[in-house]
């Protein structure tokens, strides 16, 4: 394995971490939401909206992406080809994911 392969994979898998970290924390309800509708929503909004399900919503995406980084840290590692549709797959179900839970929330 070459060095440039290894410093790749620490930084997928730290990226992946850092993400898992992040998803952790939105789960929870803390820390700084990481939600369109709050960071474009006003003052006078915030402060009355239900920020639940919009932890909740960036919590998942989080979690995904680390997913995503992690299988990527895989794929470099394996070389098999094949975790690249996986993680193609995966992509494609979070924008729609995104959206649609999106579109609900505001419905």
């Amino acid at each position: 394995m070459r060095m440039i392969e290894i410093i790749t994979i620490v930084i997928l898998f730290l990226i992946s971490f850092g993400s898992f970290v992040v998803a952790y924390f939105q789960f929870k309800g803390k820390g700084f939401l990481f939600n369109n509708a709050y960071l474009y929503a006003s003052k006078e909004e915030r402060a009355t909206m239900n920020k639940k399900p919009f932890y909740r919503q960036s919590a998942i995406v989080f979690a995904l992406i680390g997913l995503i980084f992690l299988l990527n840290a895989v794929e470099v590692i394996v070389n098999s080809g094949w975790l690249f549709i996986i993680m193609v797959g995966l992509m494609i179900f979070i924008v729609i994911y995104a959206i649609v839970s999106s579109v609900m929330k505001w419905n």
